[in-house]
């Protein structure tokens, strides 16, 4: 999968939050899109994930040298933000089934094996609503994670993880990205310290 951003920009209202943005990310790659909190991090993610249009330029999506259209591209795609709303009555049990109603499991998982890896197993009949922000961002990142996508995209991935959470996080990573083009949004290190290209977002202001 490549995505293509060609002389792209957004603005809200009468503000750029980025222009001219010329970028390639291909398969395999590991990319981290840096910059201060409210500098359009969040911004650039939602345009390549086609949740936003380009107010100007263009984004176009490539597989095996064949183009996807914009309005399909969600198929190929997972994401993981503190700022997405699961559905909070549903247990996890019912979470992880919802989901993958709609998205394949990673390389043959299961819903036992995902509920193994998220490590949440006694509280598989709890209802959301219940979590603590910290079991519901490990929720999100495992169902972005365990879904067979090509390209997973994650925004601030360890907001309300500790210590033990960011070992769980990088645990992940490293077992479900290998074939996978990744894209994170972050301003800490911890979050993208295995990415090996960057996007300082304040370079397209």
């Amino acid at each position: 999968m490549t995505i293509h951003l060609e002389n792209a920009g957004r603005r809200f209202n009468q503000e750029w939050i980025f222009r001219k943005l010329d970028y390639r990310f291909e398969s395999g790659g590991r990319y981290a899109i840096l910059g201060p909190n409210g500098s359009g991090k969040s911004t650039l993610l939602s345009v390549i994930l086609g949740n936003l249009s380009a107010s100007e330029g263009k984004v176009s999506y490539d597989e095996s040298g064949r183009n996807i259209p914009a309005e399909q591209i969600y198929r190929h795609m997972s994401f993981a933000a503190p700022y997405l709303d699961l559905i909070e009555e549903f247990s996890l049990q019912e979470t992880i089934a919802f989901h993958f109603q709609f998205k394949g499991y990673y390389r043959g998982l299961s819903q036992e094996a995902a509920l193994e890896i998220l490590g949440l197993k006694k509280s598989q009949d709890k209802a959301l609503k219940h979590f603590s922000s910290g079991m519901k961002q490990r929720t999100k990142l495992l169902l972005a994670c365990c879904t067979d996508s090509k390209v997973l995209l994650l925004d601030e991935p360890t907001s309300n993880l500790d210590k033990e959470g960011l070992d769980w996080y990088h645990r992940l990573i490293e077992e479900f990205t290998e074939d996978k083009l990744l894209i994170i949004g972050s301003n800490q290190e911890v979050e993208y310290s295995f990415c090996n290209h960057f996007v300082r977002i304040t370079d397209y202001k």
